[in-house]
């Protein structure tokens, strides 16, 4: 298992640094199987005879690990490096399938919370870091586009594996029609279809870890910048802070929020977009938007959450950290407010409003690392973002909260009007604003937090020992 060992993934001299983001996409691309959920949600409650909110938990239980597994396991990911961190990923990812595969197959529930949930859990918290800090010391010079390649993959997961699942699930159920209304796949289908991706995922996440380098931190040779020159390694990192050192700065507990409430806001969205649409455009007793537009529009906001997250995320290379985080704050508020007040007004207005949310919510992901970067140094980024994550898994439980018990009040879902969601999107707006109010309070780190900096004024020469005085 030597292979694996981080002094085994240290790139040569000439290694071309654009190897990295297919390797890292080849993991987000996987892992972000966990936003396609939903398409077996309808049938897991058919099958299982429970509520919907019993399978929904399985879902906030993954997100919630995905937070503690990258806050726990960062610090051991920059120790061993990303080749061990992304091969644990792809065990404990294609573990919690099977795993779950065989709850669905032997009719116990709590199989699919186990291993899908907790377990599958811990495979996306350190999938989604691993490759995450790597790029970020590939790519100090473009770390938003860097990153927004890797967590675009995150974000557009969805849109292969809905498809993809729907097509196993049609396979293995020959009666299953995906496009017909309420229509449910057997166990046998669905066991089945985790079972098939398990295994497929743990391929191609093994695929990424091959391939997977890591910069030479000696300085030895240089790394091909893809143009036939050597990209100097002097001056990449900057000034460094120590992850236990970050975690305890003002920096970090303001980002924390502004994550927070940027995250919860996205979820406001992505919770009940299907319905949401519905509602909006009922005129009482029926929806001008039928069952199979309204999945059309949930695959709109997928590629939006994808698009933004490469986009924004890298236009914040040339704009800022703090600059693009006033835009997805300042203006994701301004654009809630106009959903409350004109977005029942026509569909277009409605799906522009929400794909530009949901653009921010992506970006707000992507953009995330690059402001660690340039806050704390990329020494040790990925245990910090690894902390730092720990503020989706509380917006990945409070979001749905806030959402459906605000709803939940006034009915079910898919049978209300557009006035129903009007007390939710204020809170959203109201979350933005605060997490707007906290990136402005961002500040640079001091520099006497920095590892070994030399805390003495320009020109200020070494203080002289006093002999028999103990410093």
């Amino acid at each position: 298992m030597s292979v694996l060992d981080r002094e085994r993934t240290v790139a040569g001299p000439g290694f071309n640094r654009w190897v990295i983001p297919p390797a890292a996409l080849a993991i987000h691309l996987s892992i972000g199987e966990v936003y396609a959920f939903s398409v077996f949600k309808t049938s897991l409650v058919a099958h299982f005879d429970v509520s919907g909110t019993a399978i929904a938990w399985i879902f906030s239980i993954a997100i919630v690990m995905l937070g503690l597994s990258a806050a726990f396991g960062g610090t051991w990911m920059e120790r061993n490096g990303p080749r061990k961190a992304m091969v644990l990923s792809a065990a404990c990812f294609s573990t919690g399938l099977i795993v779950g595969s065989i709850g669905i197959a032997t009719g116990q529930l709590w199989l699919l919370y186990l291993g899908y949930g907790v377990i599958g859990g811990i495979g996306l918290g350190i999938g989604y870091i691993s490759p995450v800090s790597t790029l970020i010391k590939w790519f100090p010079d473009r770390p938003g586009l860097a990153t927004g390649l890797a967590i675009m993959g995150f974000g557009g997961g969805a849109l292969v594996a809905s498809p993809l699942s729907n097509a196993l699930l049609s396979r293995y159920d020959g009666g299953y029609d995906p496009t017909a209304k309420g229509a449910t796949a057997d166990g046998h289908a669905l066991a089945f279809t985790f079972l098939t991706l398990g295994l497929a995922y743990l391929v191609l996440m093994l695929f990424g870890a091959a391939i997977i380098r890591v910069p030479d931190d000696k300085g030895a040779g240089g790394a091909d910048d893809g143009h036939g020159g050597s990209k100097a390694r002097e001056g990449w990192g900057g000034a460094q802070v120590a992850a236990s050192t970050a975690i305890r700065t003002p920096q970090f507990a303001l980002l924390w929020i502004v994550l927070f409430c940027n995250v919860t806001a996205g979820i406001g969205i992505l919770e009940q977009a299907s319905p949401m649409i519905q509602d909006f455009f009922r005129d009482g007793r029926s929806s001008a938007v039928t069952a199979a537009a309204a999945g059309g529009f949930v695959g709109l906001l997928s590629i939006a959450n994808m698009a933004g997250r490469f986009v924004w995320s890298t236009t914040s290379d040339a704009v800022g950290r703090k600059r693009i985080y006033m835009l997805y704050l300042g203006l994701g508020a301004v654009l809630y407010l106009l959903l409350l007040l004109v977005g029942d007004s026509s569909t277009v207005v409605f799906v522009v409003l929400t794909a530009g949310i949901l653009s921010f919510y992506g970006g707000g992901f992507a953009t995330v690392p690059a402001y660690l970067k340039d806050l704390f140094g990329t020494h040790e980024v990925g245990a910090i973002h690894g902390r730092l994550l720990t503020a989706w898994s509380a917006a990945g439980v409070a979001g749905p909260l806030i959402v459906n018990g605000i709803i939940d009040r006034s009915g079910t879902p898919g049978t209300l009007t557009s006035s129903a969601y009007h007390p939710a999107l204020i809170v959203m707006v109201v979350l933005l604003c605060v997490g707007f109010a906290a990136n402005l309070l961002i500040k640079p780190v001091d520099r006497r937090h920095f590892v070994g900096a030399d805390l003495r004024e320009p020109g200020e020469r070494p203080a002289a020992r006093t002999k028999g005085v103990r410093a």
